[in-house]
């Protein structure tokens, strides 16, 4: 039997890990909570939200917080604050994540590692993306630089739409209607739990002209999207997927410990409880 070590009482030693939403979700806590139990690590783990970023991150900064995730829609506006950008995040400008390193704050991009990780596998091919902020710059990016395309950037937003398109030579819709393409990927919150759980973002003829579908909302587990994208036999990469991979190297980044496959797959299962 393997007894699994005990973690300290929080202390005054106790490390503090965060995130940062608009909306806070459960996912990161439970999936970092858990593996601090299960790995005996002084850490601790919570979400927030803010309606004043700047001091947020000053607060990171002051009080020694040892890592924050970053998400919607904080991604690009945090990066002002920030003291340097490591690897992805420069090249993206998007940010989902932080580590302070005894008061100087690095900015990291852990989802583009995730969906580059998930789609390596996937034939290459043209692509639909709907969404302009900070998550499709990643999402976008990683299936460029993987070698998918020809792009085409869905955003009603038509600044931020077109510069993403151009920056990675896309083309640019307002509307995704009346579009296909083999590979479809829903990078907005459009089923995600709240007012728009139930909406679809591709309709049921643009599943079907696809083979596989890309949902980045991880909860539900299981979108309205996923859902038709199963029904009609497509191959689908999850957000629960992406929200695991990306958390465990935030994780690391976080502590300098490395859990086993088994221990990342008891705390994703440990995340995703309803």
């Amino acid at each position: 039997m393997t007894i699994s070590p005990s973690k300290p009482p929080i202390g005054p030693a106790t490390r503090l890990c965060m995130s940062l939403a608009a909306r806070p979700g459960t996912f990161g806590s439970r999936f970092h909570n858990h593996l601090y139990a299960a790995l005996g690590l002084d850490y601790v783990y919570k979400a927030f939200t803010t309606t004043d970023l700047p001091a947020a991150i000053a607060g990171i900064r002051a009080l020694g917080i040892r890592g924050c995730a970053i998400s919607m829609p904080f991604k690009e506006d945090v990066i002002p604050l920030l003291d340097a950008l490591r690897d992805s995040a420069a090249a993206i400008e998007s940010v989902n994540t932080i580590v302070n390193d005894d008061g100087q704050l690095s900015g990291y991009n852990t989802d583009y590692s995730a969906v580059r990780a998930l789609i390596a596998p996937l034939p290459r091919a043209a692509f639909l993306l709907r969404g302009s902020g900070g998550m499709a710059k990643a999402v976008a990016t990683a299936l460029v630089d993987a070698g998918f395309g020809p792009g085409t950037i869905v955003a009603r937003n038509a600044a931020k739409g077109r510069a993403l398109a151009d920056r990675l030579g896309c083309a640019w819709v307002p509307e995704v209607a009346g579009r296909h393409a083999p590979i479809i990927v829903n990078v907005t919150p459009l089923g995600m739990a709240g007012a728009d759980y139930d909406t679809l973002a591709f309709t049921a003829e643009q599943i079907d002209a696809a083979a596989v579908v890309i949902d980045v909302v991880a909860k539900p587990v299981d979108t309205p999207l996923l859902r038709a994208a199963r029904a009609a036999g497509k191959r689908v990469v999850t957000g629960a997927e992406i929200a695991t991979l990306q958390a465990l190297e935030q994780f690391v980044l976080y502590t300098g410990v490395t859990p086993s496959a088994a221990q990342v797959a008891a705390a994703e299962q440990a995340a995703l409880v309803p």
